[in-house]
């Protein structure tokens, strides 16, 4: 395994977060050698700045919390991002193209995006917690035949995040050139470790310093 910190994408997507709340998050990241920040799209042009002398890469988020806005908005998003310096995109899925069965739709909007950002990193957030089992195999079936680079669990803001079973269908449903990020509930190094042992590429969590030092983190 490596280094956990190379793992984890330092988290702070709350919509009251400030400015200097940004910088703190941005300044422990390279502190921590962390992977990457993830915040919200208004930021990037600050976490650019702060951290373009670092190694920490900045993703963003698209189309969040719900994912129900246009393929044109969240192309648009996406392409601003990037343009402002996001390494990685978080987008998340229309779960109501998911639910009524238009595939083809969700597919063609997640390559929409996918082809925007380029060689860019685009992850996909499927928030599981209003999935089936088969809504989840279908939903990361379709994240990969989109050209995406990574399957998501969850956006946080949903009652429930992460959890081992739910990656366990994910990695069960997607080839082993897809990867998985998951994020949601995950506070303490024992969780962590478990889902790295999964096979998981990334962890999405504001607990991170916890995570490093061994403790539990209340948030």
């Amino acid at each position: 395994m490596k280094p956990i910190n190379s793992y984890i994408e330092h988290t702070l997507l709350k919509s009251t977060a400030t400015i200097d709340d940004i910088t703190t998050l941005c300044n422990e990241a390279k502190t921590y050698n962390f992977f990457s920040v993830c915040i919200n799209g208004y930021y990037v042009p600050l976490a650019e700045e702060l951290l373009k002398n670092s190694k920490v890469k900045i993703c963003t988020v698209v189309g969040f919390p719900l994912g129900a806005m246009s393929s044109r908005a969240k192309i648009f998003e996406a392409e601003d991002a990037i343009g402002y310096g996001a390494d990685e995109v978080d987008m998340v899925m229309n779960l109501g193209l998911l639910k009524s069965k238009k595939l083809k739709l969700l597919e063609t909007e997640i390559a929409s995006v996918k082809n925007t950002i380029g060689r860019k990193v685009l992850k996909v957030i499927i928030e599981t917690c209003y999935l089936t089992s088969e809504e989840i195999s279908i939903a990361s079936k379709i994240v990969e035949n989109a050209g995406a680079d990574y399957v998501k669990t969850s956006t946080g803001f949903g009652p429930n995040g992460a959890s081992l079973e739910v990656v366990s269908e994910i990695k069960k449903s997607i080839s082993s050139e897809m990867k998985i990020k998951a994020s949601g509930g995950i506070r303490d190094y024992i969780t962590a470790k478990a889902y790295i042992d999964l096979g998981v590429s990334r962890l999405g969590t504001s607990s991170g310093i916890a995570i490093l030092n061994g403790e539990k983190s209340l948030l």
